[in-house]
């Protein structure tokens, strides 16, 4: 991988984590336009600059984060996290399994974005437009929601966010908690990839990948700056455009994207 590949990686993280497309999807296709998929840095890569992304959401809702008067929020996030790293943990090597092949990937992008072109109407009588409203239950609820973005394809944002519609929250309100949501999920999944996790081939840790090079090291810094600065937009974007128009706009994206780049490496094998 070159620097123009992980600057161009870093952007579609930074662009794509906050948004129901599946940041995952879209880096797979990227790097396996470039044959750089396999490699396994940057698989390394692909997730630890998620920190980056980590740190944009810390930055935007940084009172809530750091008002430590309402312990609720820290409890709602911690309980709403367990499932994905307990069934991340028991599943990651079939998640490794379909990381290098993007036919399966860009199947699910399709899916998923036909899904989206109905949430709007089949949640559509929210009863809580605040946080605070939040139960501990409803939050576990998300949580569970959100493993199934363990398929890559799926999206963490989309499944987070439907979950949370499908426990009554506002649009808004559900994109909101499903950034919070995503601070720890993203953070334990970075961690566990850079010290826990050992690589099936070079059988190093993460963290060893990561220091076998002054040029891996660079990337990573350079990965994490330009995923921090793009998510930042990214997020108010969203925002805005869900207000709007819902999630309609996000469902024909990923129909189109994934009809294209399944025809693509169908036929580039």
């Amino acid at each position: 991988m070159n620097y123009f590949q992980a600057i161009l990686i870093a952007i579609i993280e930074g662009l794509t984590e906050y948004l129901p497309v599946s940041s995952t999807a879209h880096m797979i296709f990227v790097s396996s336009y470039f044959g750089i998929q396999n490699d396994e840095f940057v698989k390394l890569f692909q997730v630890a600059i998620q920190f980056g992304a980590i740190l944009a959401v810390v930055a935007l809702y940084w009172k809530k984060f750091f008002d430590f008067k309402k312990i609720n929020f820290y409890i709602k996030l911690a309980c709403a996290v367990i499932p994905a790293l307990i069934l991340g943990k028991l599943f990651d090597d079939k998640i490794d399994a379909v990381l290098g092949n993007p036919i399966p990937i860009a199947i699910v992008l399709i899916l998923g974005g036909i899904v989206l072109l109905f949430i709007d109407g089949r949640f559509n009588h929210p009863t809580i437009a605040n946080e605070q409203d939040i139960t501990i239950k409803k939050a576990v609820t998300i949580g569970f929601w959100q493993c199934l973005a363990m398929m890559p394809g799926t999206s963490r944002s989309a499944a987070s966010i439907i979950g949370g519609m499908q426990q009554g929250l506002t649009r808004e309100t559900a994109a909101e908690f499903s950034f919070f949501l995503a601070v720890p999920t993203m953070l334990a999944v970075t961690t566990y990839s850079l010290f826990l996790k050992t690589y099936e081939v070079s059988q190093l840790k993460g963290y060893e990948l990561l220091t076998q090079s002054n040029e891996n090291m660079k990337m990573f810094f350079i990965g994490n700056l330009v995923a921090f600065i793009v998510a930042l937009l990214a997020i108010k974007f969203f925002i805005g455009i869900i207000k709007k128009y819902g999630f309609k706009p996000w469902g024909y994206y990923r129909i189109v994207a994934g009809i294209i780049l399944l025809f693509y490496f169908s036929f580039n094998k």
